[in-house]
């Protein structure tokens, strides 16, 4: 009796429904993987296969924009196909091509294998996105937070995990990690098996194949989405270097920031997220997270300032603010990527909104130590300010969005006020 109550309390903490649980199970496994790979996979190339780390920049440059193309047709594949289905085509692949690295001996086949690798991501990650929208229909802003919370906890344990191989630095070790991203695609794709076979949702009479590139307050939100998310590379990329090089707080500060960062999200993310349920809550929520940035950016700009502790405590103060945007730009995030897209083509919406995110961090690395190392502190507070501005136009956005979703609603109502396709 008391492990049944136990068993209880377990499922209700992850999810309110079978369906909800397995797509956060398969989603922490697959993220588990991700982290034992991301951490490590720059090393085994440049330092066991011997390529040159130019040579491995530009096959992965090469891969992550060529994998661009898929995202749009792989999620209207899944609009007309079933969701469940292409995606686990797409971790098939993944796993496939993950399992191939392990042969890579040049530089060519870094870059085919890697783009084979990408295309399936790009395709998967729209089919994604409108399988979550299937599965958390009872209350999505709470299962989508919930979902977030795992994944980040899934990154977490497999950056640990990665962190051994990377101590014993044998190349073993170092495939033992590839391999076991492999593997989490393969699992993934198999507790995708748990799910229902969600069918295609017919779409409205006359409707344009490519809704979402016509969609113009969705293109505007997916090019905001897209320059909002330069907010992550601030804290894998741009605020290790400038601890690093600018201020004089201690070198364990740059391992705590990813630490409080990804504590941050997992203690925090279902707390807020869970209130941020309508398209007007993610449009103030978007503009919350810019306030925040606006914030955080000044006191990461203030630490080069600082003494030692006092460095280092505006950082963590920061990083902290900064943690919180994170997590009030990603429900915001949720709650209008899936609010501004009409059930019927969730992919294809989802694909869009991935092109556009993954655009953004292509450009990240250049801007953002091109424009804030260069310039300072003038930098940061640019950077802040940009942040803020980017998220001031989000209840613009939602209230454009509503108002022309509204007009299309009643455009696709009979005379007599009946739906003539379906629901949108």
């Amino acid at each position: 009796m008391i492990k049944g109550r136990s068993s209880g309390r377990a499922a209700r903490m992850v999810g309110g429904n079978r369906p909800e649980r397995v797509l956060i199970l398969a989603s922490f496994v697959n993220r588990v993987g991700n982290g034992l790979f991301n951490t490590a996979s720059a090393l085994y190339f440049t330092l066991v296969v011997d390529l040159p780390a130019v040579q491995v920049g530009a096959a992965l440059t090469v891969a992550g924009l060529i994998g661009l193309l898929a995202g749009i047709p792989g999620g209207h594949l899944a609009d007309r196909r079933g969701p469940r289905t292409v995606m686990m085509l797409a971790l098939t692949v993944q796993a496939v091509s993950m399992s191939a690295l392990v042969l890579v001996e040049s530089w060519a086949a870094l870059t085919v294998i890697a783009t084979v690798d990408q295309l399936a991501a790009a395709a998967g990650g729209a089919a994604w996105g409108a399988l979550v929208v299937r599965v958390g229909t009872d209350r999505p802003a709470l299962f989508r937070a919930k979902l977030r919370t795992y994944v980040n906890l899934g990154v977490v344990l497999g950056t640990v995990g990665a962190g051994f191989a990377v101590a014993a630095h044998t190349r073993t070790a170092y495939i033992v990690l590839i391999l076991g991203n492999a593997a989490s695609f393969a699992l993934c794709a198999l507790l995708l098996f748990l799910l229902p076979d969600y069918r295609a949702l017919a779409p409205p009479p006359m409707q344009r194949r490519w809704i979402a590139l016509t969609d113009r307050p969705f293109v505007t939100f997916t090019a905001l989405y897209g320059a909002m998310g330069l907010q992550y590379p601030v804290v894998s990329l741009l605020l290790p270097i400038w601890i690093s090089e600018h201020t004089d707080a201690p070198r364990w500060t740059v391992a705590a920031v990813s630490a409080i960062n990804a504590g941050v999200c997992v203690l925090l993310q279902t707390r807020i997220g869970s209130r941020i349920e309508t398209l007007r809550d993610g449009g103030r929520g978007f503009r919350t997270a810019g306030l925040l940035f606006l914030l955080s950016c000044p006191m990461m700009a203030l630490s080069a300032y600082a003494p030692v502790w006092a460095a280092a405590g505006l950082v963590v103060a920061a990083i902290f603010v900064h943690s919180l945007g994170e997590i009030w730009e990603s429900s915001a995030g949720f709650a209008l990527g899936f609010g501004l897209a009409p059930d019927h083509a969730q992919g294809q919406y989802q694909g869009l909104l991935g092109l556009g995110f993954s655009a953004g961090q292509a450009l990240a690395p250049a801007i953002l130590t091109t424009v804030v190392l260069g310039l300072g502190t003038a930098g940061w507070l640019l950077l802040g300010v940009f942040f803020a501005a980017v998220g001031a136009l989000g209840p613009s956005l939602e209230r454009w969005g509503t108002r022309t979703r509204s007009r299309q609603g009643a455009e696709a109502a009979g005379p007599g006020g009946e739906q003539d396709g379906a629901h949108v």
